[in-house]
């Protein structure tokens, strides 16, 4: 009976493996083939997917099961999806369908810089604090959504430059923060339904907190990949002001 309910666990754990993989690509194909058809246009194409992979990523979580190599199962198909840029952005696998949709200019190598650090970020929240602390999906969440929406925001309004990054607006500094504080809310109140950690009104104050903290560091001239800034700043505050 032990090894029969073993093997349910494991099927259970594959099926939302699969689901954490699946998803994220059907994000992909579909902004894609918009952006293919001129439905969207490109740039928007390549944000929206930024936004909504790694959420959707997250949304199978509460399906594993308490198994401790349940994060690590869902953390591979993150993590096989760093190692794929790598062998793009090197020239030891070849997509060029795949290359020219998820980069600026069609150069495989950048699919070393960007794609391979939010797949890098994402799996390093995963595993470490899985869906049991909010801290992981906090930080998730600053990476999707408020990374992406200041670059959409900034892009076609930041008309007004911050002084001390002209690469940068205002307007996109308060859309970071805006969109990463309400998907913040949003995930600590998803896994927090299901039990994995208590949230209170000081939980969603401090979500908000880290998205400041996240939305600061975003605007700042950093010669490091925004990827990498804004996922690990807000693992760093999150791990001083939240649960973990």
């Amino acid at each position: 009976m032990a090894s029969l309910a073993a093997g349910n666990v494991i099927q259970l754990d594959l099926m939302a493996a699969a689901l954490t993989l699946a998803g994220p690509l059907a994000v992909l194909q579909l902004f894609d083939e918009l952006a293919k058809r001129d439905l969207l246009e490109k740039m928007l194409s390549r944000k929206l997917v930024h936004i909504l992979a790694g959420l959707v990523f997250m949304l199978p979580w509460p399906l594993f099961s308490m198994s401790p190599y349940a994060k690590y199962m869902a953390a591979f198909g993150v993590a096989a999806n760093g190692l794929r840029m790598i062998g793009l952005g090197l020239g030891l696998l070849k997509n060029d369908a795949l290359v020219k949709a998820i980069s600026r200019e069609g150069d495989k190598r950048e699919l070393l810089k960007g794609p391979l650090y939010y797949a890098i970020s994402i799996t390093v929240a995963t595993v470490c604090f899985w869906r049991n602390s909010p801290v992981g999906a906090v930080a998730v969440a600053n990476l999707c959504a408020g990374d992406g929406f200041a670059d959409i925001v900034g892009r076609n309004y930041g008309t007004e430059k911050l002084p001390y990054n002209h690469s940068k607006s205002y307007i996109g500094s308060l859309a970071f923060f805006a969109a990463a504080s309400l998907a913040s809310m949003g995930c600590t109140l998803y896994f927090a339904s299901f039990g994995y950690f208590e949230a209170t009104w000081r939980t969603y104050l401090t979500t908000i907190a880290v998205s400041l903290c996240a939305a600061i560091v975003e605007s700042l001239p950093l010669p490091i990949d925004d990827n990498l800034t804004v996922t690990f700043i807000a693992i760093a505050v999150g791990m001083l002001l939240l649960p973990y």
